[in-house]
């Protein structure tokens, strides 16, 4: 009997830490850490929440969607600077198979509310395609360059 008082206490313990797992993983992922460095060199992120960019508390909590595979990402965390503290939105996505990500919003969400969109400013994360005349040789991946002449 004494056991089954402790059974919701484990899957308690069990569930937050799984829950911990996953926000870590996401926290420490390529593309939050393109989307901080981003923030930190725009212009019209830096002059809302000034310089120091970084996440709004120790430990960040990552809301939404990271599916790479998949092509889609939908992710939003607080961040901050020196002067101010904002919800910062991302969403891309993959239209096709092998297509480059088109990032369809990237945003500040201030606390009173305004939405400061940045991607007015252009778009940082847009990819560069490789030339189609390119000669690709079988290498380490489906695609090496050549080390060699």
């Amino acid at each position: 009997m004494r056991w089954m008082r402790t059974i919701p206490i484990f899957l308690a313990v069990l569930v937050s830490c799984t829950l911990g797992i996953f926000n870590y993983q996401k926290s420490s992922s390529s593309v939050v850490a393109s989307n901080l460095y981003a923030l930190r060199t725009s212009p019209t992120a830096r002059e809302y929440l000034g310089d120091d960019i970084y996440f709004a508390h120790q430990m960040p909590w990552i809301w939404g969607k990271m599916n790479q595979l998949h092509g889609l990402i939908d992710i939003q965390f607080e961040v901050k600077g020196s002067k101010n503290q904002a919800t910062m939105r991302f969403t891309s996505h993959r239209p096709t198979r092998r297509g480059m990500f088109v990032t369809t919003e990237w945003s500040l969400q201030t606390k009173d509310g305004e939405k400061i969109d940045l991607l007015d400013a252009g778009d940082p994360f847009e990819g560069i395609e490789l030339d189609a005349e390119e000669v690709k040789r079988v290498g380490r991946g489906s695609y090496s360059p050549s080390l060699t002449n």
